[in-house]
């Protein structure tokens, strides 16, 4: 890790707001709106999630907006372990992952051999993506192998399925830290690196959406695999979205604009989205009681 370069704090802050302030309008807005959709991870991850929750939200998922086929489909629903059966069942034939949040999540703070079998229970269980945390105590303690280590063997217990490896960049403290764990991740055969577990303040936020970006590019270029990106936590606004895809488009490019590379932790954002489609289309915003709750 040592030769993993520094990160000019001043220049990252300045070119995120700069690019925060773009704008975009009507038909390229409603692209980026519907993109946006597609890439969602709707999420519930509460302690009090029930069956008949977890089933709501993945009706939801299939058809955010109902009598409204011009709507797409979300990406996957991000869950428990324990939910995963039951969304399974919900999304069925429909096209939509199922993602389960894994390795002791939040904290990460549990055996590995625990971590290894949650992870495997929630492939066996019927989940298509994991979402991991990596043990944040080991990498600010310079622990740099046991957290390479664990990606690894997380990643071979989920066989092909798609794992995404949270590194909670709100407790890393600096944006060199944050370059540091995109690094590790990536060489550890992470297929995403995800922001925040959304329980942590600061979440996601442009700056460091934008240093883990500049590495997902970096890595690209020195190694030619790809990496997807996903940011969750604290995004809840169609305004922070766009500023997100902007910043998305100018650091790794049209290759990355799918839901195969880029994809958004949403609970509530997906109604802002749904709002702001609706203003774009009639010019008048509508209220929240036309919208199914997520």
């Amino acid at each position: 890790m040592r030769g993993v370069r520094s990160v000019d704090q001043v220049g990252v802050d300045e070119r995120a707001a700069a690019l925060a302030k773009r704008s975009i309008k009507k038909t390229s807005k409603l692209w980026a709106l519907d993109l946006a959709i597609r890439c969602m991870d709707l999420t519930t991850l509460e302690g009090a999630d029930t069956p008949g929750k977890v089933a709501a939200m993945c009706s939801k998922a299939v058809r955010p907006q109902p009598g409204d086929g011009s709507i797409p489909s979300v990406a996957a629903v991000c869950i428990y372990p324990a939910m995963v059966p039951h969304a399974v069942t919900a999304l069925r034939g429909s096209g939509v992952l199922v993602a389960s949040v894994a390795t002791a999540f939040p904290s990460g703070q549990t055996f590995t051999d625990v971590k290894l079998a949650e992870a495997a229970g929630a492939v066996s269980a019927g989940a298509d993506e994991v979402d991991m945390v990596i043990d944040r105590g080991a990498f600010l303690s310079g622990d740099f192998r046991k957290v390479y280590d664990e990606i690894r063997a997380v990643k071979e217990a989920c066989g092909d399925h798609h794992l995404k490896v949270i590194l909670e960049t709100g407790e890393l403290g600096t944006y060199d830290s944050a370059r540091k764990a995109s690094i590790l991740a990536m060489a550890a055969g992470a297929d995403f690196i995800k922001t925040s577990t959304g329980k942590v303040s600061p979440a996601a936020t442009l700056p460091v959406s934008l240093v883990m970006m500049e590495a997902i590019r970096d890595f690209h270029r020195e190694t030619g695999r790809m990496v997807g990106f996903k940011a969750a936590g604290g995004i809840r606004t169609s305004k922070q979205v766009i500023a997100y895809l902007v910043l998305l488009w100018e650091t790794l490019g049209a290759e990355w604009m799918t839901p195969n590379w880029f994809r958004l932790g949403a609970s509530s954002l997906l109604n802002d989205v749904l709002m702001q489609i609706a203003k774009e289309r009639s010019g008048a915003y509508q209220s929240e009681d036309y919208f199914t709750r997520d």
